[in-house]
């Protein structure tokens, strides 16, 4: 008798029309293209999933199956690799890491009260208001296990309450995104993160969470360092305005998405494009009326002081030493005080705009200062700063303030803090 393989998932293509293994893989690849994924799907990869034994799809070929068919790939004849008494190999500060069908399946059957959902953003907002002040390492664990039990729980609720409840879970795992990327430098732990997120913005059906998602997942190859990927990261953008598109996003939004892909195109060497994005963001941010048309809750890490915060650092990758140095002591004048985090990266780019107008001794005050708070409230990106800072100064390694400056930068704590930061 003939082992007919994944029968689960041969059905499912042909009851979508899809006679060919090959017609099914350009269709995955189509779907994912559409909610900002880039996959590679090949005949032979369906062949394999189609097989006896189907290996488990990598997590965004399981974003793309699920988005196809609407169902869970667990449905579709794949068996989680952590199935049958393997559940206890894996561990808590990676769970949040499994695919959105993974979380189905350790969902229970028994339908939840609406009051779950409303009670899951109350802890979600909870954790928003914390990012600005509570350290990120201490924070990130729970937001990403919130994140993971408001995906255990979606399937449990309909109606408007699951609706609320994925768009909780989406802005949870968008911050854990944030926090492993921003705070913990950990771009291969907010991938997964950001892939939830997009999954949840999807179930939520709102086309501005999913912009926000997209736009994050564009800094990945920004921040990398690779030339080859510049055209991954304006990919995400593309999507990313696509979809804001979709959700009628207002100025302030829009003058967000200027700013991120200003930023994507200053680290790809192209200041020139990114000042012209950057004027542009503060022409329509003229015309925001956030009374009339306010911007989501959740998008808090936007405003005019952030973005002249992006134009003094395109101002200083540009070589524009003293537009910048005066465009960021207007921002950290404005600046609230709260704001802990960017201040130390502004007084980081400060100092680098002073190294360019040859003024180490004024760079060095600003990079100590940034220790200062750093020293209080830790952030991985802005450290990265003051070191990229610091090597820009060993010109002038031999003056008593660079001196002095290594003195801070070295200590116990800030070295410490460096290594398991």
């Amino acid at each position: 008798m003939t082992n007919p393989g994944n029968a689960a998932l041969r059905a499912a293509r042909q009851a979508l029309g899809y006679r060919s293994q090959s017609a099914l893989a350009d269709a995955l690849n189509e779907t994912a293209r559409t909610i900002g994924l880039r996959v590679s799907i090949n005949a032979r990869t369906v062949r394999r999933w189609e097989s006896t034994e189907p290996p488990w799809p990598h997590p965004e070929h399981a974003t793309a199956l699920e988005a196809l068919f609407k169902r869970s790939v667990s449905e579709l004849g794949f068996t989680p690799p952590w199935s049958e008494n393997r559940e206890s190999e894996r561990t808590a500060a990676g769970a949040h890491h499994d695919t959105w069908a993974t979380r189905h399946i350790a969902a229970s059957a028994a339908a939840l009260p609406p009051s779950v959902a409303t009670d899951f953003m109350t802890v979600t907002v909870s954790h928003r208001h914390f990012y600005w002040s509570i350290p990120a390492a201490r924070l990130h664990r729970s937001v990403a296990e919130h994140a993971a039990l408001g995906a255990d729980l979606l399937q449990q609720l309909s109606g408007s309450a699951k609706k609320l409840l994925a768009q909780a879970v989406s802005e949870s795992s968008l911050l854990a995104g944030r926090l492993e990327f921003f705070d913990l430098q950990q771009p291969d732990l907010a991938q997964p993160s950001f892939v939830l997120a997009l999954q949840a913005a999807h179930e939520a059906d709102d086309p501005l969470l999913g912009a926000a998602v997209l736009a994050h997942m564009a800094f990945a190859p920004a921040f990398s360092g690779d030339p080859s990927r510049a055209e991954e990261a304006r990919d995400k953008l593309r999507a990313a305005r696509a979809f804001a598109r979709r959700g009628d996003a207002n100025v302030e939004v829009l003058a967000w998405l200027d700013a991120v892909e200003a930023e994507v195109e200053t680290r790809f060497g192209d200041t020139r494009r990114a000042l012209k994005l950057v004027h542009h963001a503060e022409e329509i941010y003229q015309e925001h009326d956030a009374d009339s048309n306010p911007s989501p809750a959740w998008m808090d890490w936007f405003s005019p002081i952030r973005l002249a915060g992006f134009k003094g650092n395109t101002l200083m990758t540009a070589g524009r030493g003293r537009e910048a140095r005066e465009t960021l002591e207007q921002v950290l004048a404005d600046l609230p005080d709260e704001s802990i985090k960017q201040r130390t990266v502004y007084l980081a780019d400060i100092a680098a705009a002073a190294v360019l107008e040859q003024d180490p001794e004024l760079a060095c005050r600003y990079l100590e200062e940034a220790l200062d708070l750093l020293g209080r409230n830790w952030y991985a990106t802005a450290m990265d700063r003051v070191k990229e800072v610091r090597q820009s100064l060993r010109e002038w390694d031999s003056l008593p303030a660079v001196r002095s400056l290594d003195d801070r930068l070295y200590d116990w704590h800030t070295t410490v803090n460096s290594l398991i930061g």
